[in-house]
């Protein structure tokens, strides 16, 4: 798909993704409790599911996917997430 031009990678955005949410408590993750699924789709459908979030709780989710080295890993952090969104605009 995208060429990821300034890094010279490409980024498969119609891989499958799952986007993840952590349990929480007072807005914390709770890392005695394992993360579920909130939705399955493309990286870039779970991009998009990500960044709909407010802000403020975008710690909370994760993305799970298929790795592409060197840009996607497995497990997408949020600021990851957050980068691959701003790589988005530019493919």
């Amino acid at each position: 798909m995208g060429d990821g031009s300034g890094t010279g990678s490409k980024v498969d955005f119609s891989a499958l993704a799952v986007l993840h949410k952590w349990p929480s408590l007072a807005n914390q993750r709770r890392p005695d409790r394992d993360s579920y699924q909130v939705s399955e789709g493309t990286l870039d459908q779970c991009i998009t599911a990500f960044m709909d979030k407010p802000a403020t709780t975008r710690h909370l989710y994760e993305i799970h996917t298929a790795p592409q080295p060197p840009l996607v890993t497995d497990v997408l952090s949020p600021e990851h997430v957050a980068e691959l969104s701003r790589l988005r605009e530019f493919l």
